[in-house]
């Protein structure tokens, strides 16, 4: 992913709210099936990492995007962005 096509993802993600939260129990199996099948559907999520959860944001930001094949777009606070590119007929979002 180029830096342009990540600050055009960036972009996006500002206007969105999270629709995950990764609390004490950190990552479950169906926590990761659940955010695959949102990135399926969506593209690009945004997640929210609690206060109650010990573990480091930018870690289960990797660990997240390795279980989902998907990309990080950016870690900001307890704010985790994935991008996952659609397959060709359900693509909504076209990168620069």
């Amino acid at each position: 992913m180029t830096t342009k096509q990540r600050a055009y993802l960036k972009g996006l993600a500002m206007t969105m709210e999270p629709i995950f939260q990764i609390g004490k129990g950190s990552i479950s199996p169906s926590l990761v099936a659940a955010i695959s099948e949102a990135l399926e559907a969506r593209e690009l999520i945004k997640i929210s990492v609690l206060k109650n959860c010990a573990d480091d944001p930018k870690e289960l930001a990797q660990i997240v995007a390795e279980r989902t094949r998907s990309q990080v777009v950016q870690v900001i606070g307890k704010k985790i962005v994935l991008y996952k590119e659609g397959k060709d007929e359900k693509k909504k979002i076209i990168l620069p």
